[in-house]
């Protein structure tokens, strides 16, 4: 069993960027996040790969979030720029045991931290 924390959510200006951060507690070979805003289901946001860091991110998202991880501390990060209104979420961290990043899923789930942008 494998328990996500994450933290790094908050209240922030539409242009503002925020870093979200996920610790596992254990040694999974994909991580990635989540999003499910009020009313919606939960959406693929990004993934990354544990072994070579290659990663998968959602075109809404493409070239405002990146993803990344530090394997030696077991967490992955996600750092959002330009942060639009519509990026309001509740910001789930997950892992997954296959190495499949395109077709992600999630063994794990972390708690989820909230992220809202205001305009």
């Amino acid at each position: 069993q494998v328990t996500l924390v994450e933290s790094g959510g908050g209240l922030v200006q539409a242009g503002g960027s925020l870093r979200l951060s996920c610790a596992a507690s254990g040694r999974t070979l994909t991580m990635g996040w989540f999003r499910q805003s009020l009313g919606e289901e939960r959406e693929f946001v990004a993934a990354i790969r544990r072994s070579d860091g290659v990663t998968n991110t959602a075109d809404s998202v493409k070239g405002r979030f990146t993803i990344s991880r530090d394997n030696a501390k077991n967490t992955v990060y996600l750092q959002m720029n330009n942060l639009k209104p519509e990026d309001t979420a509740v910001y789930y961290c997950a892992a997954s045991l296959s190495p499949i990043i395109y077709v992600f899923r999630a063994d794990y789930w972390g708690q989820g931290t909230q992220v809202t942008v205001s305009s």
